[in-house]
């Protein structure tokens, strides 16, 4: 009797062996997804005393996984600063051009202007839009006097502010073919450089090399070529005044350029 019952309390013993192995293996386990969960957080200070937790608990004096569980050091920090500022930026120069926007659109409504100037704030900058009539008699670009009530307020704003000035010349999809104007590129161009120049004229503060012109002919409308009141919108001299910068949700902010845009 007393052998039977030794080997029961034997057998009872070495069933139970298997506990100390898996309570290791729970626990380190339990210890991979806290370091897991801590990485995917974005309290860099929290998942740095994590990581020096775990390396003072598992690490023995040598190279330890969690050494690279925590924030990388100030190249990514710098990066962070700088796209902040970057969104400072871009929102300062938005403000700006709200501003702007805001002046000439009391202008506009103050001297009944409605129907000859708008204004727009789009993605690539502040829009002006000036219909032909307020510029240039039908199939010419020799400024009428009428552009003398638009272009002195329209210079002064482009003077208070830095960025660059593009100029473009629209017309509808009527041909024009004379000595003068072979076709509807020739006029819109000419129309855009002329009335470039007569901004850069009138304003001595204006620095020429903020400024550029271009004809689009009637390949760039704003409405359809099929009746003379949507005919009439498309003969149109635009001044954008164009972002320096431009929002990249991403990539952050970034500077735009030239080429963006002109295809634009």
């Amino acid at each position: 009797m007393a052998k039977k019952k030794r080997a029961k309390k034997h057998e009872e013993e070495a069933s139970e062996a298997w506990l100390l192995p898996y309570s290791d293996l729970m626990t380190l386990l339990l210890a991979l997804f806290i370091c897991l969960f801590a990485i995917s957080q974005t309290d860099e200070e929290k998942l740095t005393e994590m990581a020096q937790a775990f390396t003072s608990a598992f690490n023995m004096g040598g190279p330890s996984f969690f050494d690279k569980a925590g924030p990388s050091a100030s190249p990514q920090r710098d990066v962070i600063a700088s796209e902040e500022e970057g969104n400072s930026a871009y929102i300062q120069e938005n403000e700006t051009l709200q501003d702007l926007k805001e002046q000439l659109d009391e202008y506009i409504q103050q001297n009944s202007l409605e129907e000859e100037l708008s204004t727009q704030l789009e993605e690539e900058g502040l829009m002006i839009r000036i219909k032909e009539r307020a510029l240039f008699p039908s199939g010419s670009a020799e400024l009428v006097p009428e552009s003398q009530r638009i272009g002195p307020i329209v210079a002064g704003l482009l003077a208070a502010v830095p960025e660059r000035v593009l100029i473009s010349g629209h017309t509808d999809t009527d041909p024009i073919n004379n000595a003068q104007f072979p076709s509807n590129w020739e006029l819109s161009s000419v129309r855009a450089m002329t009335f470039m120049k007569y901004l850069l004229a009138i304003n001595q503060n204006l620095n020429p090399a903020r400024f550029s012109a271009i004809g689009y002919g009637e390949y760039r409308p704003i409405a359809m070529n099929d009746t003379p009141e949507n005919k009439q919108k498309n003969r149109r001299v635009e001044i954008l005044i164009a972002r320096t910068l431009r929002f990249n949700p991403n990539e952050g902010v970034q500077p735009q350029s030239d080429t963006d845009i002109v295809a634009k």
